[in-house]
């Protein structure tokens, strides 16, 4: 919000437009003071009418704005109408340096008759124009392309009961339930009963009847719904539903990138999770990238946020028995695995990236090709290495608990389930051109590293691992690179923990380690050597063994600022 009382008044007129809209309505409070109320295509501007020289003009942004409603009072003896809109601007914390979103509305009283219609019709014009002046004004970031979600956007929103400390259903209550009705997004909630109860849902489910799914929980729930969705037999038309997320679990990694993506200052717990339901109200839809990965096992999976081996998988599932503390788990964690540090054998190769040569000028424009290196080992198979100990399964299943489903919408309901159609799914199925099958040898243009000690290998694709870990700070949810971290064996304990420290700022690659690599690549392959190990995919344990990826740009969208 900013004042502002130098700038020459527009032209304008009592309750019509003429390059403004412009209207005279008292306080919704207090019959006695009156308002003059200014729209532009940018800003709402409230000025007292008063006898008093300075007359400060209150000025709110209408990106900062999610809604606006018109009604009528509770007295049906009042003739007024009233039309109240939703402001979260970024204001300065109350307790400690910079500033953060915060809820502010304006409610004004219209009473130009005493026909309760005529009224009410004059609320509705305003609070119509604010909300089409504000849907112009959603925050675009240079470069993306977006799209806008449907208005009113019929929203499936997938609740984790149990994630992070289990307050995420007090949470989307708390918080985020009332930013919804503001912002007149009719919902469905759903409550998981048990692991891959998501999965199960939109795999079925009639995507037809929904114009978003909104993930309120740990990132564990969104792998869940990705995997449904290209499970399906629609799969490509399934895949392009607009995602959101909502933090509610230990992690959020995805939430704090979106966040970050927003251009926004750091936040965390409720803040972060205000950031992420301000940015799903504004209904802002770009790509994200998803990355392909194969296992031993033949099977494959989808990942929107990482791919993890040795220290970072460790203390990922570790901390599991720290989840009641909530995001302090990892901290928790960490300093656990440091005291006993693992060393992991295993080969490692990957497609790097390298930007293509600007052409002479007068030359047609080519896309980026990839780097065509020499393998360091040109006869290094990165074969099939027999397991020999047992394998790893999933995470515990959590607590159950009985589903309950609550709208916010009549015509919102869950229970239609398509039947699925009998395909040939190869047929169909999205081809990963640039891996080779897992038992041959990868092609000449990747990169084998020398090394085969490991203390943690990392692939990312978004900005930040967790809330408080500024993973790649360049990153972006559509770049088309899969950021590959990995650190070698003969790093110190106070070394790996100061890199550590240093990626809460994005800091970790200035401190020039000599043990860590980082490295831009487009595919890659682990081969674990070690027989005993853990490897994480968006934070889920998956099958031990030899593992491929690929990146899939844009093949997914995300609600995002």
């Amino acid at each position: 919000m900013e004042s502002d009382s130098s700038d020459p008044d527009p032209p304008r007129q009592r309750n019509g437009f003429v390059g403004v809209l412009y209207g005279e309505f008292t306080d919704n409070l207090n019959d006695s003071v009156r308002y003059s109320v200014s729209l532009t295509e940018s800003a709402l501007t409230i000025q007292r009418i008063s006898s008093s020289p300075d007359r400060t003009k209150v000025v709110f942004n209408l990106t900062d704005c999610i809604g606006c409603r018109a009604y009528r009072g509770a007295d049906s003896a009042d003739v007024s109408a009233y039309f109240t809109a939703y402001f979260y601007p970024f204001k300065r914390r109350w307790m400690s340096a910079g500033v953060t979103r915060q809820r502010a509305e304006q409610c004004f009283r219209v009473a130009l008759v005493q026909d309760p219609l005529v009224n009410l019709q004059e609320a509705e014009r305003w609070a119509r124009a604010i909300r089409d002046a504000s849907v112009l004004q959603a925050p675009r970031r240079d470069g993306v392309v977006y799209t806008e979600l449907r208005r009113p956007c019929r929203t499936m929103i997938l609740v984790n009961p149990h994630s992070g400390r289990g307050q995420a259903l007090q949470l989307f209550t708390g918080h985020i339930q009332g930013m919804l009705t503001e912002a007149s997004v009719p919902y469905t909630l759903v409550t998981t009963e048990h692991k891959n109860h998501a999965r199960e849902l939109v795999r079925k489910a009639d995507l037809s009847q929904w114009d978003a799914l909104v993930i309120m929980s740990g990132d564990g729930l969104l792998f869940e719904v990705i995997n449904g969705l290209m499970e399906r037999e629609d799969w490509k038309q399934a895949i392009q539903t607009p995602l959101g997320i909502l933090p509610g679990g230990s992690g959020n990694a995805l939430s704090a990138s979106i966040h970050h993506y927003s251009q926004s200052l750091p936040a965390w717990n409720e803040e972060l999770l205000l950031s992420c339901g301000f940015i799903i109200c504004k209904g802002l839809v770009g790509p994200l990238d998803l990355v392909s990965v194969h296992l031993a096992s033949t099977q494959r999976l989808f990942s929107f946020l990482s791919l993890a081996w040795g220290f970072v998988a460790d203390v990922d599932i570790e901390s599991e028995k720290y989840r009641h503390v909530g995001a302090i788990r990892f901290l928790m964690g960490t300093l656990v695995r440091l005291a006993s540090l693992r060393v992991y054998q295993g080969r490692l190769a990957y497609l790097p990236v390298k930007e293509a040569p600007k052409p002479p000028k007068g030359s047609i424009n080519h896309p980026p090709s990839t780097t065509q290196h020499p393998s360091h080992c040109l006869s290094l198979p990165c074969r099939l290495i027999p397991n020999s100990s047992p394998k790893l399964g999933s995470r515990p299943v959590r607590t159950n608990l009985n589903q309950n489903t609550v709208s916010n919408s009549s015509n919102n309901v869950i229970t239609n389930m398509r039947p699925e159609p009998k395909k040939d799914r190869k047929a169909t199925a999205l081809v990963d051109s640039l891996l080779p099958a897992l038992d041959q040898p990868v092609p000449e243009s990747w990169t084998v590293v020398k090394e085969e000690d490991f203390v943690l290998v990392l692939a990312i694709y978004q900005s930040h691992l967790a809330e408080d870990l500024w993973t790649v700070p360049e990153a972006t949810a559509d770049d088309g690179l899969i950021h590959l971290f990995y650190v070698t064996a003969g790093i110190s304990r106070p070394a790996l923990l100061r890199l550590f420290l240093a990626m809460e700022k994005g800091a970790h690659l200035a401190c020039g380690c000599p043990h860590l690599v980082y490295e831009k690549v487009r595919a890659l392959r682990l081969e674990p050597i070690s027989p005993q190990g853990m490897i994480t995919v968006d934070g889920e344990v998956v099958e031990y063994g030899p593992v491929q990826a690929q990146i899939h740009p844009g093949l997914a969208r995300l609600i995002c600022g």
